[in-house]
Parts: C-alpha cells; sequence; structure tokens
C-alpha cells in the first residue's frame, strides 16, 4: 500500500458528501483498527471515526494508541482532528467554533504514551506546541477564504467521561484557565506528537458546561449543529490538504527527548 500523508479523525461529514471510499483494516500491536481511504482532489486522505461509525465506543474505551498507530503505519504525517466540547467561556456560546491551542489533562486510566521504557530507554516528548501551529496558521487562513469564522483559541481541558463534569469541577477548571471541556483530545494529541505527526483540532461548541447556563442540554439541536459543522469543516481540511502542507514550518516531527 503507498504511504498516505493527510488524515481526518472525528465524525462523518465527509462521508455524507458523496465522496467514494474504500474500507481498510490496519493491523498494530494495539488492535485492529478500521479507517476508510478517499481520493480528494488528487490526494489520498485517511478517515478515521473515533467513536466507531455507530458512534458505539465511549471516550474512556477509545483505543487511542491503536488509532494513532495505525495512522503512522499508513504513512500518516498530518492529522486535523474535530472534537464537540462545551464551553466554561462566556466568549465562546453554543455554536462556536474555536481551535484547540493547549491543554490541561483530568483523564485517570488511560494509556497515555507509546514511551514504555526497557530497551529503548527514557524518552519524553515536547510538549511546547500540542496543537501543531503551522497546521493551525494553515487553518486560520484557509478559514477566511472559505468564509468559516473561528471564534478564537482555545485552551481545552480533558476529562475521563463518560460523565459530564459538577458545577464544582466546571468553576475549578475555569480557575486553571481552561476554555473548552471534552472527553477525547488527551492522550490522542500527545500520542500523534511522539509519533512525530503534526495534529490539529477544531472544537464545536455544543453546549455551556455545567452551572455556566441553566436548563437540560438538548440532544436534538446537538446533532444538528454537529452534522451542520462538520461538513463545513471536513471542506476546510480539504480544501488545506489541496495545498499538500508539510512539516517545513514546525518541528513536530521533531518533539522527543532523551534522558
Amino acid at each position: 500500500m503507498k504511504s498516505i500523508q493527510y488524515a481526518i479523525i472525528g465524525g462523518t461529514g465527509v462521508y455524507d458528501s458523496g465522496v467514494a471510499s474504500d474500507k481498510v483494516s490496519v493491523q498494530t500491536e494495539f488492535g485492529e483498527i478500521e479507517v476508510d481511504i478517499a481520493e480528494v482532489q488528487g490526494n489520498s486522505i485517511v478517515f478515521l471515526a473515533r467513536h466507531g461509525k455507530q458512534h458505539g465506543i465511549p471516550p474512556h474505551r477509545i483505543n487511542y494508541r491503536a488509532n494513532i498507530k495505525a495512522l503512522q503505519k499508513l504513512g500518516v504525517k498530518q492529522i486535523f482532528a474535530t472534537a464537540a466540547v462545551g464551553s466554561l467561556n462566556p466568549d465562546f456560546p453554543t455554536g462556536s467554533l474555536v481551535l484547540l491551542a493547549d491543554f490541561l489533562d483530568m483523564t485517570k486510566q488511560r494509556p497515555l504514551t507509546f514511551f514504555e521504557g526497557g530497551l529503548d530507554g527514557a524518552k519524553h516528548v515536547n510538549m511546547d506546541d500540542p496543537y501543531c501551529q503551522n497546521l493551525r496558521q494553515q487553518l486560520t487562513d484557509t478559514a477566511i477564504q472559505h468564509k468559516v469564522n473561528f471564534t478564537g483559541d482555545a485552551v481545552y481541558i480533558c476529562t475521563e467521561g463518560p460523565r459530564f463534569e459538577t458545577e464544582a469541577e466546571i468553576k475549578m477548571m475555569r480557575q486553571w484557565g481552561a476554555d473548552v471541556v471534552g472527553m477525547t483530545s488527551v492522550p490522542e494529541v500527545v500520542l500523534a506528537k511522539e509519533l512525530g505527526m503534526c495534529y490539529a483540532s477544531v472544537g464545536f461548541v455544543v453546549n455551556m458546561a455545567t452551572g455556566m447556563e441553566s436548563g437540560p442540554i438538548q440532544l436534538v439541536e446537538i446533532e444538528e449543529m454537529l452534522s451542520r459543522n462538520k461538513k463545513i469543516i471536513n471542506r476546510l481540511f480539504l480544501g488545506i490538504f489541496s495545498k499538500k502542507p508539510d512539516q517545513q514550518n514546525c518541528a513536530c516531527a521533531d518533539s522527543i527527548v532523551y534522558l
């Protein structure tokens, strides 16, 4: 199989847009992963449904290491992801699109790394630019061309899930500097960096976090919002891939520190 440089992790917006794709199973030491590969504007693109095609895998049960390892085995160097998030920032209301710029980790029991020591020694990964600045800049520039409005850059805090956060937890997270909260970006962003991949993610604000506003979360409204935004953002991602981004303007491929 030829090397495929680009991948999208997230939902099914592109599949619903009439793009023909082939299902491919990739065997890794962490498990077997099924992806879709499509030819779009002269590029081969890997599409990976993070929660499975039927959205049946909860965030704390996702096999993050197998997902990212499968992309590496296919040759992927640049990854764009989407994430549904709750907002802790009044400046990021429901319906906003935000660019993830940094993260806080509150997960508890997930395998967080490929680095297990042994013969490979002690390795660490640099986190001064977790969400690739090169890809984020390309997202910002391409958004203008596609008339897509990003409300701002956001600090993402990742929780274990599948429960939502309490009001007291949200108050604490706001004090820590978090703008949005979700359950999937960690360890995904870390694992990509460990394998030398560029990774960027767009957050869809689907609700205000607990205590930020009154009223229950309306599932129908969230599903409509996600469907609309996925199609917009996937078109944006594909627009960037058509420009054939590389790793010349970032250090993502050289982020490992040996001690």
